[in-house]
């Protein structure tokens, strides 16, 4: 196995390196998509309200796999209907859309329980100093639902990597995508999914660590005050 490894190590490596930046990208814009969808259902406008209940519910409905072969090869047939006759949805691209769409709406709800986890009194009280409602939200209630959103950021970050392999359908060169090249030129399915498996936990591993580590720290930073 290690033979096999050594002679595979450099698109291991590369696809574990592509997984990890869909990954991070994916979160990147989970947390805005997320971020806009919690305001939404913190917030006291019905239609708003129903705008974020409705996008977090559809979207936690559909199967990340389906929603990834919508966007790869439904959207682009959608837009060349219109016209558009050259459009392509590069893997990638494709990719980071379907896994920030679907990581968003667990992010909205993620955020939605870290603001509504600070005291109402927080609110009450920036606002009746004069604060307009989205300052005292971003100055006075966001930064201290930050410390309870990390650790749960930290799992769905976990999640989401996990989920990149199944952009092996899309074509997307992750690790898994290796994987199934590695099985199929060497017939070693045993030895390959095992280094596969192995990538994966290390990483994984030491991310689950680290929300331990942060969720300790937090816990005693909340002790302390």
């Amino acid at each position: 196995m290690i033979a096999l490894f050594k002679t595979y190590a450099p698109m291991l490596l590369e696809s574990l390196g592509n997984t990890l930046l869909l990954t991070i990208l994916a979160l990147i814009f989970a947390m805005i998509i997320g971020m806009i969808f919690a305001l939404m259902n913190v917030g006291k406008n019905r239609f708003f309200n129903f705008i974020g209940t409705v996008y977090v519910d559809a979207v936690r409905g559909v199967p990340l796999i389906v929603l990834a072969y919508f966007i790869y090869f439904g959207v682009p047939q959608g837009i060349k209907m219109m016209g558009f006759v050259n459009f392509k949805l590069p893997a990638l691209q494709a990719g980071t859309i379907a896994l920030a769409m679907n990581c968003g709406a667990y992010m909205a709800e993620i955020i939605r329980a870290g603001i509504e986890s600070v005291d109402k009194g927080q609110m009450e009280a920036a606002r009746s100093l004069g604060l307009p409602y989205g300052k005292s939200m971003r100055k006075i209630v966001l930064p201290q639902a930050i410390r309870t959103m990390i650790p749960s950021i930290i799992n769905q970050f976990i999640i989401t990597l996990k989920d990149t392999s199944i952009l092996s359908v899309i074509g997307f060169p992750e690790l898994t995508n290796a994987g199934k090249t590695m099985a199929g030129n060497t017939f070693k399915s045993l030895q390959t999914w095992a280094i596969v498996g192995i990538m994966y936990m290390i990483v994984i591993v030491t991310l689950s660590r680290l929300a331990k580590y942060l969720e300790r720290r937090l816990k005693r930073g909340r002790e302390q005050y």
